[in-house]
């Protein structure tokens, strides 16, 4: 008899403990669609306006709202060089998830880091809803993650699409400068340094989504930036067909940028 009942008893312990699994994994699953929600209105479409071009607006890459909502974060290579002001040609965002309707505000740029393709936009107009930068403990491989952006935009359409990734690895890079000329102190100090490292991601992000954020699936805040042209051309250039691995680079040079403007 005392055999049966602790036989019954380890049985109703080990179910308790999987329904306990249960319930926390069905909680965490259940929150990425309220995360989704959370980011959603601080993502926004970084592309040029011309109002005398077919078609007007073309977009280059995906942003989003950081800061005081009058700054927008995204790579550096998706703001243009040179506009072509003889036509009017202007840098826009386009903000969807507005109550009144899709806008389109102009910006300009503030402040630009090429050593980690990191740009910051200033937007003109009342302020956006801008998301939070983990400022706490360092990510580690395996965490949980998401982005949000505009996968291949032009062909699909500007609707904001989500994926789920994990940390796959921390790996190290170094960014090659592009002109001789865009050599400063800041990048003379980082080349001599070596590398810094990026996140690598089981996720397959695309070229419409650089610039946009990666965030951890607990709270929403952005621990990285999307990143499918310098990062991932630099580090697949010897593949001959493009795979699906995604990277990022790490929040803490986006935070440092942000710095720089004070």
């Amino acid at each position: 008899m005392y055999s049966i009942r602790m036989a019954v008893a380890k049985n109703l312990s080990c179910l308790l403990v999987l329904f306990g699994f249960l319930s926390l994994t069905g909680a965490v699953s259940a929150a990425l669609p309220d995360l989704i929600e959370q980011v959603k209105p601080s993502i926004v479409v970084v592309g040029t306006y011309a109002k005398t071009r077919s078609p007007a607006f073309v977009m280059r890459g995906t942003g989003f709202v950081v800061g005081d909502g009058t700054l927008v974060a995204t790579n550096a290579h998706v703001v243009p060089e040179v506009l072509d002001s003889a036509s009017g040609e202007a840098l826009v965002i386009q903000v969807l998830s507005s109550r009144a309707g899709p806008q389109q505000r102009v910006v300009k740029t503030v402040a630009n880091d090429k050593s980690h393709d990191l740009a910051l936009l200033r937007i003109g107009g009342a302020p956006l809803p801008a998301l939070v930068l983990q400022t706490g403990g360092p990510v580690r491989e395996g965490e949980s993650a998401a982005f949000t952006g505009f996968p291949i935009g032009n062909v699909l359409g500007l609707s904001p699409v989500t994926h789920r990734a994990i940390i796959s690895s921390i790996t190290p890079i170094a960014l090659p400068s592009a002109t001789a000329n865009q050599l400063n102190e800041k990048v003379i100090k980082r080349l001599k340094s070596g590398t810094f490292e990026i996140y690598q991601l089981d996720g397959t992000a695309y070229p419409g989504n650089s610039g946009g954020p990666l965030f951890e699936t607990e709270r929403g805040e952005v621990i990285g930036i999307i990143n499918m042209v310098f990062v991932k051309g630099t580090k697949e250039s010897t593949l001959t067909q493009p795979s699906g691995i995604s990277f990022a680079v790490p929040v803490l040079y986006l935070q440092e940028l942000l710095k720089s403007l004070h």
